[in-house]
């Protein structure tokens, strides 16, 4: 069985009820999240630290709107390698994600090598990622740059081991 199979049917259902929880508001305090599930504070507190140890809660993200920063523009740039070493493909996931502008990349199977997400203040500050951060590499073949128009975040894995929503709802978008 690999780890993390293993890893999910050690989750009780108190386990699955508190990432629920904190998954919909991770800020909040242990002895609201307690009094919201039902459970002294102590179990609670208990239980999370678990979730953190085993890996299963892996920290708490804060997301900031690049809008709001003057990055208005978000695309994903596919990028095609032309030759594939361990290094080569190393130093350029290292570089990607160092490229000011990077809110998240993607070393992936199939036709693309790499997916980065980026946001921008314009146009040529979306070229001037792809030219002077991504083709300079060597082992670039192509890119492709794709707009994004809008983004909603999903329900989660969680919901798939619940059968319960537990992301944010279908109104939000960022």
């Amino acid at each position: 069985m690999a780890e993390s199979q293993a890893t999910a049917s050690a989750l009780d259902e108190l386990d699955l009820r508190i990432l629920a929880a904190v998954v919909r508001a991770p800020g909040r305090s242990n002895k609201a999240l307690a009094e919201e599930l039902g459970v002294a504070e102590s179990t609670c507190a208990y239980r999370i630290r678990s979730l953190r140890v085993r890996g299963v809660l892996a920290g708490v993200r804060v997301l900031v709107d690049p809008a709001s920063l003057g990055l208005p523009l978000q695309a994903v740039i596919r990028v095609r390698l032309g030759r594939h070493t361990r290094e080569g493909v190393g130093q350029l996931f290292d570089a990607i994600v160092a490229t000011p502008g990077v809110i998240e990349a993607f070393h992936v199977a199939g036709e693309d090598d790499f997916l980065v997400h980026v946001a921008v203040e314009d146009a040529a500050a979306l070229r001037d990622i792809v030219l002077q951060h991504i083709t300079v590499h060597e082992a670039v073949l192509t890119t492709e740059t794709h707009l994004v128009f809008e983004r909603r975040e999903g329900v989660g894995p969680l919901a798939r081991v619940t059968g319960r929503r537990s992301g944010p709802r279908a109104s939000d978008t960022r």
